[in-house]
């Protein structure tokens, strides 16, 4: 993966993360919001996205009651980039399914990729509970409070999602792209080296690492990180990447926009 879409997808809630997700869309992992991480996938054929909306669309028309089809169809409106269509079909099966936490929990999700980040937390409170909280979900609405600002509150449903999931590095993840926001860029540093630190740690974490090395103006270091692992093709496009990002060092946050934001996590919110 390529830092050209790793951060966007973080910082637009996507996902710090956001690594900002099938993780929401009814699927138990958050891949794509919250930082959390996805499987690569195997060495065979890549999925169309187009054909995946055509075939869940087809069984969603069926029944439009039936949840697992609009969970399923939602999730590949979103792959297909029609978040606010997603956000419709899956607001109705939220309402034709009332208390299905699977469906709120994606629901909120696709508004979280719409950029409702309010509507968003607010529906995502509704899709667990306090006595029976779950880690990737406050992931999730922690990026939506990073999102409207709210950087001290997000931090403490990082917390609490770090409780329930010690050491998670999407979680550690969509914390240090906190303190990014804010310019505390020694703790946007130790959060996302420890969750480097994680042997389940993905690309995406090493990038986030890489930029915020790089703001604090250790470029090399940061280039080192960046290429690690990487075909030279893919590493020299990174650093050419770190080196355009870094450009607007002064500003975290414009840093974050001059990638053309795009829907995650998370502040990763996984698939």
């Amino acid at each position: 993966m390529r830092l050209r879409s790793s951060l966007p997808r973080l910082l637009a809630s996507v996902a710090l993360t956001a690594v900002i997700a099938a993780g929401l869309g009814g699927c138990q992992t958050m891949s794509d919001v919250t930082g959390a991480l996805a499987a690569r996938p195997d060495s065979a054929a890549p999925v169309d996205p187009h054909r995946s909306a055509e075939v869940a669309a087809d069984r969603y028309r069926a029944n439009p009651k039936d949840a697992d089809a609009a969970l399923a169809y939602g999730q590949a409106l979103r792959a297909n980039g029609q978040r606010a269509q997603a956000v419709a079909v899956l607001e109705q099966a939220t309402i034709a399914n009332p208390g299905n936490k699977a469906l709120l929990a994606a629901w909120g999700r696709a508004l979280a990729d719409n950029g409702n980040f309010q509507q968003a937390f607010d529906v995502l409170s509704r899709a667990h509970s306090p006595d029976d909280p779950d880690w990737r979900i406050l992931s999730v609405q922690g990026t939506a409070l990073d999102q409207l600002g709210r950087h001290e509150e997000a931090r403490r449903y990082y917390a609490s999602a770090l409780k329930i999931a010690p050491g998670e590095p999407s979680v550690l993840s969509n914390l240090g792209l906190s303190y990014m926001l804010t310019r505390d860029l020694p703790k946007a540093e130790q959060a996302l080296r420890q969750a480097y630190a994680s042997t389940r740690a993905d690309a995406r974490v090493r990038q986030n690492l890489a930029l915020v090395v790089g703001l604090q103006g250790r470029f090399a270091e940061a280039e080192g990180i960046v290429k690690s692992d990487l075909p030279s093709d893919e590493a020299a496009a990174n650093v050419a990447y770190l080196k355009e990002m870094l450009k607007a060092k002064e500003s975290p946050r414009t840093a974050a926009r001059a990638t053309h934001a795009a829907p995650v996590v998370a502040l990763d919110q996984g698939d």
